[in-house]
């Protein structure tokens, strides 16, 4: 992340280390950045330059891999220098690259399979230009961690880590624990030697970006050995641009270090404690609500959605049509979407990276998402294409491992009076017409969809009438509007601006999940403080306009138009026939730029003295707020691979050294104590949420205000949010909430029909729910997927496969090394089969041969 060079040179004059006595001090310098975050023309000559003069000095590298196919170009000379220094990659060797990550990505803000391809694609492009790079240590100058990077870094062939960043701790840092080293345990049980920030590496006091360990300051290394550490180190992985050269200059009292040696040589490595390392431990916050930031994460979301439901499809296509491999095709949307996932669009979204179209990041983002998406849409239409396309035939795909029966909507098409959906058996399947938002004619049908596969359906005149709607929603004497399904009982009250008077789940037994002595907070109300008109304001301060847009037999949908403030908003309500999730999607159209959060001024741009900042408040930005009536809450929440329970008491702090780690990914779950009764709140983005001991659980829909380095997080134009509530019983693993999160994530998908593809398929299942394939991928002669075993237990998997092409199984690690040869088996229906042990929260990845 760029900062500002005049005042980290005065700290750097007025924090030297101290002189201690001669002992095993050691530090890790180095560079982070890239032609993207900061690597200025010349850099790498400056880079061998510095490596030259000062024989001492050793560098931990994590320079966004592509900058090399820049150095390359521009600054020859430089880079065949570095590459010779490089060349020696053993524990005695001056250059380690640490963090291969092709986009330089945060990681906690994104999905499971993002993080494995910013490892993958970085770690090729690095070898592209280094071939003989090893990757032994992950460490990050910036807090890049998630929970499940011990499994996926050994799986890549890592032997340790660091989740020490002492030196750019503005969005966030890690837990302060242990000592010398630990072994840091991800929710899988894998395990990597690493080494922790330290119990007593504590936050530096007047700063907000650092901890006493970034210029091996005499209170650290005292405080280090008070608690048993040996051989302390510190750390600062410079900014690529900054002209110090060694960071502490001549090594006096302590010696420069790769993180491979140390570790590998220098560190204690007896009596090393295991570390429970949960995604709590990864203290972080950015500018949550902010509109540009927003807007950016659901622009991620749905790319990286897309992607992943684009190589599934096109794997099954292709194992049908023996069509050509897209790998090439397919990488360049990876690439496109793994730089937009970078972590400075998330931290410095408004600062300028192409200055001679004057694109800030948030700019460039969209560029990228843009750029991946259509190379997504045009590979899936390229598949569509070969054979011949028959008018009002359909293949409705599956890319979950899992049968779905669920609701999609296919054109009506022209020239049919009474159109009616039939499916590959010739059944007529109960259908709704319903307009889109160009007013064209639509059908909605529950589509059948077998395990990762598809299913064929037609539409053709219908002999007989169409069945009359059945009224799914009435208005009540009261003025109310009540919704009924097969699942819930939902009454919505206009007079408190549309919002949710009473939810009742029918399958748990008519529970209220309604919490009704809330005082002033309403179900799914909006509310906020808006500090420039010096109040709060409520969705449910005004009546609101409610319209029946959809009103069954299968789906129904509200439409309430209300003002919070001044400014109007529209919801849409939708809920269907024998579906769990509600679906709210909202548009507000905001009356210039409302300043929305906590008041409180930062006294300067800088601010760094100052720990208290109005953005970390959740407490006064807008909301959208869900009183359950659940008693003696408990939360789960899950990121990258990984599910936990909350710790937090509340998840409300507002100074920089009180940090909460209050993300939502793709879920929040509540349940009661004994987990019998439970709601989940689903997002499209990676956001923030609220949850308290008064049991309202809230999701962050807007701050408007000053931001990091004093700029302002403003509003610009309407803002658009996309989320749902799923109550369910039991616990979240029993409900199998990780498949239902998918299920939103990944739509069924609609393309015209192929005849050269069969009616139905299924091209991979697994005997049991909890699981989930998270890539699947062809090539010319392999097809590989991953499995990620979510809920799914202890006992091993049996998957059932349809190729009968496949002449071997592997297991493989992350880096393709194979692990062992699976024992396929063929079955009397023609699929073939094999069984698996994978732990809770394992992955595994499988190679067939074709």
């Amino acid at each position: 992340m760029k900062k500002y060079f005049i005042i980290f040179s005065a700290l750097y004059i007025c924090f030297q280390p101290l002189k201690t006595k001669a002992q095993n001090n050691y530090f890790i310098d180095g560079y982070h950045g890239g032609i993207w975050g900061h690597y200025p023309p010349g850099y790498t000559t400056f880079i061998s330059d510095m490596l030259d003069k000062n024989p001492f000095w050793k560098l931990n590298l994590e320079i966004e891999p592509i900058t090399w196919d820049n150095a390359k170009a521009t600054d020859a000379s430089g880079y065949e220098r570095l590459k010779a220094f490089a060349k020696d990659q053993s524990a005695a060797g001056r250059i380690e690259f640490v963090n291969p990550a092709y986009g330089q990505a945060y990681l906690f803000n994104i999905q499971g399979e993002s993080v494995i391809r910013q490892l993958k694609l970085g770690m090729k492009k690095i070898r592209e230009h280094f071939p003989e790079a090893e990757f032994t240590t992950y460490s990050s100058e910036e807090p890049c961690f998630t929970s499940a990077l011990p499994q996926i870094l050994k799986s890549f062939g890592y032997r340790y880590a660091s989740l020490k960043n002492p030196n750019t701790l503005w969005g966030g840092y890690t837990t302060a624990f242990g000592g010398e080293l630990v072994n840091w345990t991800g929710p899988d049980g894998s395990k990597l030697l690493t080494v922790p920030r330290y119990a007593s590496e504590s936050l530096l006091e007047g700063s907000t970006w650092q901890t006493i360990a970034w210029n091996n300051s005499k209170e650290y290394l005292e405080g280090a050995r008070s608690q048993g550490i040996q051989n302390p180190i510190g750390m600062c992985i410079q900014d690529a641009g900054w002209k110090n050269g060694p960071w502490l200059g001549q090594p006096k009292n302590f010696q420069y270090q790769t993180w491979r040696n140390y570790i590998a040589n220098v560190a204690d490595k007896q009596k090393v404690p295991d570390w429970k390392f949960t995604q709590e431990n990864v203290q972080v916050s950015l500018v949550w609500g902010a509109q540009i930031l927003q807007k950016m994460a659901q622009r991620t979301r749905i790319a990286e959605n897309k992607l992943i439901m684009a190589e599934k499809i096109n794997a099954m296509q292709g194992l049908y049509l023996r069509q050509q491999p897209k790998a090439d095709q397919f990488e360049q949307a990876w690439q496109n979407l793994l730089l937009a996932q970078h972590h400075d669009s998330w931290i410095v979204p408004y600062n300028v990276v192409d200055k001679v179209n004057k694109l800030n990041w948030a700019d460039q983002v969209k560029i990228w998402t843009d750029n991946s998406n259509r190379l997504s849409d045009s590979i899936l239409a390229l598949s569509s294409a070969n054979g011949n396309k028959v008018q009002h035939r359909y293949k409705i795909y599956n890319t979950l491992a899992t049968n779905r029966k669920e609701m999609v909507c296919i054109s009506a098409g022209t020239g049919l009076k009474n159109p009616a959906v039939y499916n590959a058996s010739g059944k007529e399947i109960s259908t709704q017409i319903i307009s889109n938002e160009q007013g064209e004619r639509q059908l909605l049908f529950s589509a059948s969809v077998p395990s990762m596969g598809f299913s064929s359906y037609m539409v053709k005149e219908k002999n007989s009438p169409l069945t009359p709607e059945r009224a799914g929603m009435v208005k009540t004497e009261q003025g109310k509007y009540r919704i009924q399904t097969d699942l819930y009982d939902i009454l919505i009250n206009p007079a408190k601006g549309g919002t949710i008077e009473s939810l009742t789940a029918k399958k748990a037994g008519n529970k209220q999940l309604v919490k009704r002595d809330k005082g002033d907070n309403y179900f799914n109300e909006m509310k906020g403080y808006f500090y420039t008109d010096s109040t709060w304001y409520s969705s449910a301060d005004h009546p609101a306009q409610v319209t029946i847009v959809e009103n069954g037999p299968l789906r129904v949908k509200l439409k309430i138009e209300g003002h919070i403030g001044p400014h109007p908003f529209t919801q849409h309500i939708t809920l269907a026939e024998a579906e769990e999730k509600i679906g709210f999607d909202t548009h507000i159209d905001w009356q210039g730029n409302p300043g929305i959060g906590q008041n409180y001024k930062q006294k300067g741009k800088w601010s760094a003295e100052e720990l208290k900042k109005a953005f970390y408040n959740d407490k006064y930005k807008l909301s959208a707020l869900f009183p359950l009536n659940l008693k003696q809450q408990k939360v789960y929440k899950n990121a990258a691979f990984d599910v936990l329970q909350s710790k937090l008491q509340n998840t409300y702090f507002n100074t920089w050294d009180s940090i909460k780690n209050n993300l939502i990914l793709n879920w929040i779950d509540v349940t009661q104590q004994d987990d019998e009764v439970g709601m989940t709140l689903l997002s499209d983005h990676t956001g923030s949420y609220s949850h308290a001991e008064d049991g309202i659980l809230g999701l962050t829909l807007q701050y408007s205000g000053m931001g990091l380095w004093g700029r302002n997080y403003s509003i610009d134009g309407p803002s658009e949010y996309r989320y749902a509530l799923l109550p369910h019983l039991k616990k979240w693993n029993k409900a199998d909430l990780w498949t239902q999160s998918l299920k939103w994530n990944e739509p069924l998908q609609v393309q015209e029909d192929q005849p050269a593809l069969p009616a139905t398929a299924s091209l991979l299942s697994l005997s049991a729910p909890g699981y989930e394939v998270s890539s699947l991928q062809i090539s010319d002669k392999e097809l590989t997927f991953r499995v990620f075993n979510a809920s799914g237990g202890r006992a091993p998997v049996s998957i059932s496969l349809a190729v009968p092409n496949a002449t071997k199984a592997e297991l493989i690690e992350l880096n393709d090394t194979k692990l062992q040869t699976l024992n396929l088996k063929k079955l009397n229906n023609g699929k073939q089969t094999f069984s698996l042990s994978i732990p809770e929260f394992g992955i595994r990845t499988i190679k067939l041969h074709l």
